[in-house]
């Protein structure tokens, strides 16, 4: 029997991707995996694969330990980029935090990044690309699902949106990459169209442009409605409510928001983005700039036809990004880690 021991902090703060990742790729290889495989979860032993799903310091000071039994694996879920425009710090512990990130992932004997495009960014910080997998995010479809008409409305009613109004819905951490002022401007050029934002300040005071957000989000225009953190439970009704999901972030790896969106049949619309068309292929909408947006937008509320079309390209990506697909990228990746000699001293089982 296979063991590994999945080790991660994620669910320590409210409100961020990497805690909804963790989560789902957690029960995915838990419940698929079968009987040759024991998982453990943030246990204090080692086991034949340590997977790392963060980079706290109590898990690096367990690296060299955990070689000897077994194989050490790194989730990569952000890079020193990634951070830039997330949080502000001074810039010695910037300096400091980014050096241990890249030290952290130097340390595993593999990689595993949701995006391939950050490949070539992890070699850019002296990486081995032979070590590198990519492996896709991955949402249940029994937490995430379309729901019929009249569930939809009864929602709507809770909160407080008609019938007829058309919902553009924003999901993700309030900070300056997200593109949250771009959310808004659009949305100040679309007076009669419903903005939800869901999400808040998940590192407080630390987050990129938080005097400025914060002053839009006490003040925001009439038709801007931010929900603040809301707990993962009660995101497939808030997805159901609204009409799109539009992200103008400006940086993203793999955005989880994207797939749950997907598993409701919701249409998507992104900034045009490098790291998009490699995963998210031609199943959303893009755009440059607001003007784009807006216009995006426009077609999406007077176009029934089209508006239909947007929701099958969604839907495609659900299927494309399915259970089984996934968990299959998964159990190849484990089985690999355990044959190749580079990544076990003796192959035995704990």
């Amino acid at each position: 029997m296979i063991s590994i021991n999945m080790l991660s902090i994620a669910d320590k703060v409210k409100g961020q991707g990497v805690g909804s990742a963790y989560i789902e790729q957690v029960n995915l290889v838990s419940n698929g995996l079968g009987t040759n495989y024991k998982i453990y979860i943030n246990k204090f032993k080692f086991a034949n694969i340590m997977h790392y799903h963060t980079i706290a310091p109590h898990h690096f000071i367990m690296v060299p330990f955990a070689r000897t039994k077994g194989v050490n694996v790194g989730y990569v879920h952000y890079i020193p980029e990634t951070l830039e425009r997330s949080i502000q710090l001074p810039i010695l512990f910037k300096k400091i935090l980014y050096k241990y990130i890249i030290s952290f992932y130097k340390s595993m004997d593999c990689l595993v990044t949701v995006n391939p495009y950050f490949i070539n960014e992890l070699v850019n910080h002296g990486l081995d690309r032979n070590n590198i997998t990519y492996i896709p995010n991955y949402v249940s479809s029994k937490e995430f699902y379309p729901m019929d008409k009249v569930n939809k409305q009864v929602f709507r009613d809770n909160y407080g949106i008609g019938k007829d109004a058309f919902v553009v819905l924003g999901v993700g951490q309030v900070q300056t990459r997200k593109g949250v002022i771009d959310f808004i401007h659009t949305a100040e050029k679309l007076k009669n169209i419903t903005f939800l934002w869901a999400g808040g300040f998940s590192f407080g005071k630390i987050t990129a442009g938080y005097k400025e957000l914060k002053s839009i989000i006490e003040n925001p225009p009439p038709n801007v409605k931010f929900l603040g953190i809301l707990d993962r439970e009660k995101m497939n009704e808030i997805y159901n409510i609204s009409n799109l999901l539009f992200m103008p972030s400006y940086q993203e790896l793999f955005p989880m928001a994207i797939l749950e969106a997907f598993n409701c049949r919701l249409p998507i619309l992104l900034r045009d983005l490098e790291i998009y068309p490699n995963v998210f292929f031609d199943y959303y909408g893009k755009g440059k700039n607001n003007e784009d947006f807006i216009s995006e937008i426009k077609q999406l509320v007077d176009d029934k036809e089209y508006y239909e079309v947007c929701c099958d390209k969604s839907w495609n990506g659900h299927l494309f990004y399915c259970e089984k697909n996934v968990l299959n990228m998964w159990k190849e990746f484990y089985e690999k880690a355990i044959k190749m000699k580079c990544f076990t001293k003796n192959n035995q089982n704990i």
